[in-house]
């Protein structure tokens, strides 16, 4: 089926995205850091880095995996179908929120974006308070609220994350969506070829490793983020850690407009992709 003239028009905004991913050049603050951790990193045995990432990987499927049956998101899933009922009464599984249009779904899809946003701009700001067990569970925290919202968004977008296929997908955009701008048209790269050599999208047949050395810069930027707010929390404004506030809010926030953005041109793209034929 031909794409209308809305449909085309936001094919081409992800075509113009895409082209920027691309291009993107590194700066020399980015290849210097790129180098430095890849140093440091390689000063550990072989074996203890493919066990941390080993590790990194199977936290990421047990989470995943959590946040999808956890009755938190099968609530969501049910919101969601309501908010297409709007559009289309006869909407009763996910499958069917492909009968709405790309505006439609976009309206639905930023709902949860900007809710999300909002959850890690309060986690940011509570960690910026620099509490000991808010430190601690800020980066737990955020992978929960990152995950959560790529599913959310591939769900609203008639996307079930609970087959191979789609499980694998969601964590490999999530995955993408937090790499280095310099890496991240190579990931995208790989997510459409994903969707070229599978003809059967149930089942998943590519690499499932996910984490690397490369992947390291995002937790690292949250560990600065940690050390800057215990720095900074004893300058207050009216007993209030302002600046350690702003930090921690200001990052984490960033971070999931980062994801939210990645995921949801993903989904778009999915959908564009299944009605062109």
């Amino acid at each position: 089926m031909p794409l209308s003239a809305r449909e085309q028009m936001v094919l081409n905004e992800i075509r113009e995205w895409e082209n920027q991913l691309y291009s993107y050049e590194a700066n020399d603050i980015e290849r210097s850091y790129e180098h430095y951790l890849e140093y440091s990193f390689a000063l550990l045995p072989e074996n203890v880095q493919k066990q941390v990432f080993s590790m990194m990987d199977s936290w990421m499927f047990h989470l995943h995996a959590l946040i999808q049956g956890s009755q938190l998101q099968l609530d969501a899933k049910e919101r969601i179908l309501s908010s297409g009922r709007i559009f289309q009464k006869d909407i009763d599984t996910l499958h069917d929120m492909n009968a709405l249009t790309i505006d439609q779904l976009s309206y639905i899809a930023k709902q949860q974006i900007a809710r999300h946003r909002m959850y890690s701009l309060a986690q940011g700001g509570a960690t910026g308070t620099g509490g000991l067990m808010m430190l601690g569970s800020d980066i737990p925290a955020m992978a929960v609220i990152n995950l959560r919202v790529v599913q959310l968004i591939a769900m609203t977008y008639g996307v079930e994350v609970n087959t191979p296929f789609e499980m694998m997908s969601s964590l490999k955009v999530f995955h993408a969506a937090t790499l280095p701008r310099r890496i991240q048209g190579e990931a995208w790269e790989d997510l459409m070829n994903d969707l070229e050599q599978h003809d059967d999208l149930y089942f998943y047949e590519g690499k499932e490793e996910l984490t690397d050395i490369t992947w390291l810069e995002q937790p690292m930027k949250q560990m600065f983020k940690a050390v800057a707010i215990v720095l900074l929390r004893k300058k207050t404004l009216q007993g209030i850690p302002v600046i350690s506030m702003a930090i921690g809010a200001g990052t984490n926030y960033q971070l999931t407009r980062n994801v939210t953005d990645f995921a949801h041109k993903y989904y778009q793209y999915r959908y564009l992709l299944n009605k062109s034929g």
